[in-house]
């Protein structure tokens, strides 16, 4: 995508460059998926109206619950992460889920079979 597309879901432009972050999530046992989902859905609701935030979609593949954001810089991202719901969810995660994140410059939007590639050949165990 050049910096004239829009990123889609939030129909906002897309710069020239900008921070890419996936997550990979699965949830430990049946006895979390309600936690999980109260999580999941609040850090998704918050992301799509933070400070910086281009783009937010979320895809299960393979049983793993993925979320493909994109952000005006990392800066924007980590203050993202470190507040509000989102902040919560972190507090409660290695209780209720396993997973692996990875975040990168990019000059366009992964499409979801990128990112699941690079989920599974760079993400770190979160």
């Amino acid at each position: 995508m050049s910096g004239k597309e829009t990123s889609g879901n939030l129909g906002k432009q897309l710069p020239a460059q900008f921070y890419i972050s996936i997550t990979g999530l699965r949830v430990r046992s049946f006895w979390f998926v309600l936690t999980f989902w109260r999580h999941a859905v609040a850090s998704k609701i918050q992301s799509e109206k933070a400070p910086g935030i281009l783009h937010s979609d979320v895809k299960r593949i393979n049983g793993i619950q993925h979320t493909l954001t994109a952000w005006e810089n990392r800066e924007a991202m980590k203050k993202f992460i470190y507040s509000g719901p989102h902040a919560q969810a972190i507090r409660v995660f290695r209780k209720i889920a396993t997973g692996k994140t990875f975040g990168f410059e990019a000059t366009k939007l992964p499409t979801w079979e990128e990112v699941h590639a690079l989920w599974n050949e760079h993400g770190k165990d979160y």
